[in-house]
């Protein structure tokens, strides 16, 4: 059964799918996907549903959606004589468990080909890096859960992998920096840094392409914007190490070694 957590909820077998429509049993769905192959305690999956209101009724309510779920994976695997819903949606002492195979959850691909593009970037392979991390971005639809209400936990677990998403963004354009490809990231990086104006890193790495690519007062005005942002919305100047970067293309040295993210 494969899995999509990295946009739009999506599991199924083939073209079955079997998510469900009502909001509860998805946040069920997606949080017991994130957690595959790992018990989820029935508080957690309660708190996730419920918040800190939950009813009484909410342990035979919970035994429901899980039937409900239950009922959806059979269909799903109609031809797949080898397997039942339970043997998938697992009854364990204290919680519920979602069985899966190695590579049928997106975020769970995503975090090890992460790894991988970052354990190559420390190597110093910087060409395994970016086709690594640029696999793992790839496998991103939009926003994660996007169609799924979030309560508490799936909240934080969301939050985790947009941090995630962020980092491995920065490192694959760190990589491409290495591998001077200062140009062709130019128009990504105009774009991350409106979408997030006050990204230091995202600035730095915008800097470094433009002043690279013989764009040096266009990597100034970059510097000045983000300045700009930081004091009328923070009240602080830029971090020590943009005004190194700053003060090195004002100088016209290298900057790469100067402007890349840690």
């Amino acid at each position: 059964m494969d899995i999509k957590v990295l946009g739009p909820l999506e599991a199924g077998e083939g073209s079955v799918s079997c998510v469900p429509s009502a909001a509860k049993p998805r946040q069920i769905l997606a949080l017991l996907a994130l957690q595959a192959d790992h018990v989820v305690p029935v508080p957690t999956l309660m708190e996730e549903i419920w918040g800190e209101s939950i009813p009484r009724s909410a342990a035979t309510t919970l035994q429901t959606y899980i039937l409900q779920l239950r009922r959806r994976i059979s269909q799903a695997l109609a031809d797949d004589a080898g397997r039942d819903a339970k043997q998938v949606l697992v009854t364990q002492h204290g919680g519920y468990s979602l069985r899966v195979r190695p590579g049928q959850v997106d975020a769970h691909q995503f975090e090890r080909t992460a790894a991988a593009g970052r354990a190559a970037f420390n190597a110093e392979d910087y060409a395994t890096a970016s086709r690594l991390l640029g696999e793992a971005l790839a496998l991103w639809n939009g926003p994660a859960l996007v169609d799924v209400r979030v309560g508490s936990v799936l909240e934080l677990e969301v939050l985790r992998l947009t941090e995630n998403r962020t980092v491995c963004l920065e490192r694959r354009f760190d990589a491409d920096l290495r591998l001077g490809r200062h140009s062709e990231l130019v128009p990504e990086l105009y774009s991350m840094t409106m979408r997030h104006p006050m990204h230091e890193n995202f600035c730095a790495q915008l800097m470094i392409a433009l002043h690279q690519s013989g764009a040096s007062w266009r990597a100034l005005h970059a510097y000045q914007r983000l300045r700009r942002t930081l004091v009328d919305e923070l009240g602080m100047e830029p971090s020590p190490r943009l005004q190194r970067l700053q003060q090195a293309v004002l100088s016209g040295e290298p900057v790469l070694d100067a402007g890349l993210s840690a």
